[in-house]
């Protein structure tokens, strides 16, 4: 039997179980009773379309002929978006510009989804008249700020064909449709609840898809290479300490590890919401397995840091944050005690003594990236690879790793473009936090919300501080934002008198509130 084919099997029957055992809860928290039925049919519909059509662009054409006739029977269209996120990987292709130009743009599984499903999303979220303007708040003006700087640096550098693909086409598809989307079509705890669990159970197929890659030394998704008979840019097998670094359809190890981290930051929320304890308890570790198999140290702070972030704005936080140190302390010297446990901990950040050579070139490049950006420091330069400075940290490999997302932003777009992005992210955390501090009641499950919200969305860029924004994470954190402001705006919905709140439209089916 073909390798795809083996790796079919496996994937599959992972994913029968993972869903197995989400099912209750997901039912419960889903719009309808059908919809989790639906999007996980979905999910292997897409699955198989991946490894049975033998040919890229019919694999597409069956992906998205799938996606349109669903999303006219889905209720919430962002949890659908999150739930089928993550179901293959992220293959790109460039579409022919027919002699005219080079390539019209790069199709790939993401943006197919994003355009499939956001698109009628952001056209019936513009119809209704319940729906805030874009440009109200302070993170619209910022990113909307953002984007047009992106354009006008690209075009500053580049020709008006490429300007108009990255600074519009990709711009919308990949930034302002999950953020528009994720920060309108919430407007109640049910919905939340719905979206954060289809981004989890996502994830969770994609932690045990990972962990049988570490136990059995095989990553599944590579196969998909020879069957669709394109070139995939995914990462080869790599590993850290001896042990292989999963990736599932992530494409490469560290965004397995971000994914499988905002996943247990909003599986923080959902505690209330799963009232199985059994079945909290085996997703957690499912959850927790999936963060460690891909030995990315990266997502491992950043999942720390939503833990405290998460403890230290609950209701009880002193209390909270010792019981959180002597856990640690217990975890800690658990580790020391064992063989495995030494070996684990020879792989934590700084402390540990695999690969320190990695930090060392993260320190190297945080150094020349910011001699670089002060060379042109209020709008950059998008060839900034090209300087001397930078050419010194080419690597063994070839290549210029450029492992912070801060200064990749910073060397294209300077100083300004760095505070944009950093200004719209602190302004969506800020609206969360004192969305939070408004709210009477501290053990309430909208305060709860608040809290795993901006726990993930500051352990997201912890993370980003040590990758770059490569396949699914730029979009993660543009919906995770999305879903701070919705949360914001939520709240204010809540407490306006009755003659500020818009009028609805009377096709609308939700309502403010719980």
């Amino acid at each position: 039997m073909p390798e795809h084919l083996r790796a079919l099997v496996v994937i599959l029957a992972l994913a029968t179980a993972v869903f197995a055992l989400a099912k209750a809860p997901a039912c419960a928290l889903a719009s309808t009773t059908g919809d989790f039925v639906r999007r996980r049919n979905l999910w292997f519909g897409i699955t198989l379309a991946a490894f049975l059509s033998h040919n890229y662009w019919i694999y597409t054409g069956v992906v998205a002929a799938l996606l349109v006739f669903a999303v006219r029977r889905e209720e919430n269209r962002l949890a659908m978006f999150f739930f089928l996120l993550f179901a293959v990987p992220a293959i790109s292709v460039q579409i022919s510009g027919m002699g005219v130009i080079e390539h019209l743009f790069t199709i790939h599984y993401v943006r197919l989804l994003s355009l499939a499903v956001l698109v009628p999303a952001f056209l019936h979220l513009r119809k209704r008249l319940d729906t805030e303007p874009f440009g109200r708040s302070v993170p619209d003006v910022l990113i909307a700020i953002y984007l047009v700087l992106q354009f006008f640096v690209q075009l500053r550098d580049d020709t008006l064909t490429n300007s108009l693909r990255h600074g519009v086409f990709y711009a919308f598809s990949d930034i302002f449709l999950p953020y528009y989307v994720a920060s309108r079509s919430l407007k109640n705890l049910a919905e939340f609840r719905d979206v954060l669990m289809a981004f989890v159970t996502g994830a969770m197929v994609l932690s045990a898809i990972g962990a049988f890659e570490a136990a059995r030394l095989w990553h599944l998704y590579n196969a998909l290479r020879d069957a669709l008979q394109v070139p995939w840019g995914v990462a080869d097998y790599l590993a850290r300490g001896g042990i292989l670094r999963a990736q599932a359809s992530a494409g490469h190890p560290i965004v397995l590890g971000y994914v499988t981290a905002v996943a247990f930051g909003f599986f923080l929320f959902l505690r209330r919401s799963v009232p199985n304890q059994l079945a909290w308890s085996l997703g957690l570790t499912l959850l927790l397995v999936g963060l460690i198999a891909p030995v990315s140290r990266g997502p491992w702070v950043g999942a720390a840091a939503m833990l405290l972030v998460f403890v230290a704005t609950g209701p009880s936080p002193v209390l909270g944050i010792a019981r959180l140190g002597l856990l640690g302390a217990i975890v800690l010297l658990a580790m020391l005690a064992t063989p495995a446990g030494e070996k684990l901990f020879d792989l934590l950040p700084f402390v540990g003594t695999v690969e320190e050579g990695n930090i060392t070139y993260r320190q190297r490049l945080l150094q020349t990236s910011i001699q670089v950006m002060m060379q042109n420091p209020f709008f950059g330069t998008v060839d900034y690879l090209y300087s001397p400075a930078m050419q010194s940290l080419r690597q063994g490999q070839g290549i210029i790793d450029v492992v912070n997302t801060y200064l990749g932003v910073g060397l294209a777009s300077g100083l300004v473009g760095l505070a944009l992005f950093s200004g719209f992210f602190i302004s969506v955390a800020f609206g969360i936090y004192r969305g939070m501090r408004a709210l009477g009641n501290r053990n309430g499950e909208l305060h709860l919300l608040g809290q795993a919200l901006l726990a993930t969305l500051i352990g997201i860029l912890v993370i980003i501080f040590t990758v770059s924004s490569i396949s699914s994470i730029p979009i993660v954190y543009w919906s995770v934002a999305g879903l701070g402001v919705a949360f914001a705006r939520t709240l204010a919905r809540a407490k306006a008198p009755a003659s500020a709140v818009p009028v609805r439209d009377p096709r609308a089916t939700t309502e403010v509130g719980a």
